[in-house]
């Protein structure tokens, strides 16, 4: 690949959009969120703790109900993730982290435009996912899903 003016000007182009992006509202809360859950120690130790239970569980799950700790390991993790869950800093981080995707997903819709309408763009959130759906028969399953194909 040359690098020509035109390259060059994209790069540039997309360090402002990164800059832009960085400096948004929404990476800032995501920012001041993410350093409340992680600057409370007693919370951060409670994270790194479902952490390894979360591995634990994963190990267990590979025998499903035949493990011998399937049933405490199962309790365990649902009593924890509800804890999490339930903590405000942690709710607060995980709705910064979904503002946060979704104008990540905006962005990444704009640009897909940009070349062509017929560009797929993954997106998490399925209301920005428009045209090539279901809706308009444009899955391939040959109608497997209930779409007009």
């Amino acid at each position: 690949m040359l690098m020509t003016s035109e390259w060059a000007f994209i790069l540039d182009e997309a360090d402002r959009l990164s800059t832009m992006i960085l400096s948004s509202e929404q990476a800032q809360n995501l920012h001041i969120a993410y350093k409340a859950v992680y600057e409370d120690t007693e919370l951060s130790a409670q994270v790194k703790a479902f952490s390894r239970l979360k591995e634990h569980y994963e190990d267990v799950q590979r025998f499903g109900k035949y493990h011998p700790d399937y049933h405490t390991i199962m309790k365990k993790i649902r009593e924890q993730k509800r804890a999490l869950d339930l903590n405000e800093k942690v709710a607060k981080l995980k709705v910064a982290e979904n503002d946060y995707q979704d104008l990540l997903d905006e962005v990444s819709l704009l640009i897909g435009r940009s070349v062509s309408e017929a560009v797929k763009v993954p997106v998490s959130n399925p209301f920005f996912s428009t045209g090539g759906g279901c809706s308009t028969g444009g899955c391939g399953s040959g109608g497997s899903c209930s779409c007009s194909a």
